[in-house]
């Protein structure tokens, strides 16, 4: 039986930006997410294009998934041609980028086609595969065993992408890949606002939890702003089924649901006064994703830039240890020397003494010692005054220990 396919598509400013840079698309047979780079400038004219460019061939009929995946790599280098042209015609829009991550349905195959950090998921028998690879340098420390996956999270350079669509060149590098599907597949393709602040784990319990599509959609969006979203965030999920489920309409989501115009003095498109006004002066902190081209000579900095962040981070905890160390030490010099300023009447051998320092101790170590023995004897002493020798009697000073003992030899002399 033929395989149809139900989708949804959702997109969020998120909780800082000010305007949407995310654009989404969700067609009969063509799914799209693609995230701008560029500020205000240009990120969501970026993705814009190339969401309006790409989704020209949903619909076209192909012969065989190869085809597909011949159509989808020509449109993405079309919208990159697109996007050169509009700098072109507007200067103040150099610099402007965009990732792609979009896949294009021909029966039970995909053609997948991938540049730059959104994402493409599978889910599939309860597991979630990663089916696209960061186009990143941090993802390139990974990759050669350099950081781990979970500092990869963390890394201060992990918004420098190595290939995206924009002005920056006229042929890049675009993954494509044809892959099987099958009814009950959910693909997931996502801009980073999702992917780098909701685990994959979660991720996975969502996809599993057997909410319909747009609801599905909507509580990954919902996720991320809960785990503050600071970026945009643009989720596309298509469902796979057999030929007895209708399909969905096409959505257009993000930059590209309006229409592309531009100032006409700037020649830079309007940013939206409503979001302005609900995000005031909170753009300034958002992570902001970068271009650099792929070589060799920035990846090396990049690896010299980790060791020497990680020596700074090595000499940070060994200064912190030495310091909490040397603060112990101190703590313990003038705590020994305050109970070495204390004083107690006690008995040893059943005779009087006189201890300096506290009776508690230090686990084994005593924090007090015999100072002098007395001529006075336990047995001599009425009971009263036994019983508080045998308890001890404490001592501000030297001066009051030999006071309670005078005391002491005058009762045990009556």
């Amino acid at each position: 039986m033929a395989t149809t396919t139900k989708a949804a598509a959702v997109s969020h400013v998120g909780k800082v930006r000010s305007n949407n840079q995310d654009s989404g698309f969700a067609g009969r047979q063509l799914f799209v997410v693609a995230d701008g780079m560029g500020g205000h400038a240009g990120g969501d004219v970026a993705s814009a294009i190339a969401v309006t460019r790409i989704r020209d061939i949903d619909g076209t009929q192909f012969a065989t998934a190869a085809d597909a995946e011949t159509a989808l790599r020509t449109a993405l280098m079309a919208a990159n041609s697109v996007i050169a042209e509009t700098v072109y015609e507007h200067p103040e829009l150099t610099g402007m980028g965009t990732t792609v991550s979009a896949i294009l349905r021909v029966g039970d195959t995909v053609a997948l086609a991938h540049i730059g950090d959104s994402r493409i998921y599978l889910w599939r028998d309860d597991e979630l595969i990663q089916v696209t690879s960061d186009h990143t340098f941090v993802q390139r420390l990974v990759d050669s065993g350099r950081i781990t996956p979970e500092e990869a999270l963390t890394h201060p350079r992990r918004s420098v992408l190595m290939r995206v669509l924009g002005d920056v060149d006229a042929h890049p590098e675009v993954d494509t890949r044809l892959l099987d599907t099958r009814p009950g597949d959910r693909w997931l393709l996502c801009s980073d606002g999702l992917s780098s602040y909701v685990s994959e784990e979660l991720i996975t319990r969502t996809l599993a939890a057997g909410l319909d599509t747009y609801e599905t959609a909507e509580q990954l969006v919902r996720l991320s702003l809960d785990h503050g979203a600071p970026d945009n965030v643009t989720v596309v999920l298509v469902d796979m089924h057999d030929g007895g489920v209708a399909g969905s309409p096409t959505l257009t989501v993000g930059s590209a649901s309006a229409p592309i115009a531009f100032d006409s003095e700037s020649g830079r498109r309007p940013v939206r006064l409503p979001n302005l006004l609900l995000h005031p002066l909170r753009v300034t902190g958002v992570r902001q994703t970068q271009f650099e081209p792929e070589s060799d000579e920035y990846l090396e900095a990049l690896i010299a830039e980790d060791r020497r962040r990680a020596l700074r981070r090595k000499i940070t905890w060994s200064v912190g240890i030495v310091i909490i160390a040397i603060a112990i030490l101190i703590a313990v010099i003038f705590g020994y020397q305050w109970t070495q300023s204390r004083y107690y009447v006690g008995v040893t051998d059943g005779t009087v003494a006189i201890y300096r320092g506290v009776q508690q101790g230090i686990g084994p170590i005593p924090l007090s010692s015999v100072h002098e023995i007395t001529d006075v004897q336990l047995d001599d002493l009425g009971a009263f005054y036994q019983g508080q020798v045998e308890r001890t009697i404490n001592a501000d000073s030297l001066r009051e220990a030999e006071e309670i003992v005078e005391r002491l030899r005058t009762d045990a002399d009556e």
